[in-house]
């Protein structure tokens, strides 16, 4: 649906890889979920 790899999506779901905001977006889009919803960044270091 949105143009990539069955592995690209496998790697932004492990963290390994970060979405462009084009990439991320359509995401958004094809599973209408916010952005909020996807994705979340921890403080922690």
């Amino acid at each position: 649906m949105v143009g990539v790899s069955r592995q690209t999506i496998s790697s932004i779901e492990n963290n390994q890889f970060c979405p462009s905001a084009k990439l991320a977006l359509l995401l958004c889009i094809a599973l209408d979920k916010k952005f909020e919803e996807l994705f979340f960044f921890s403080n922690s270091t």
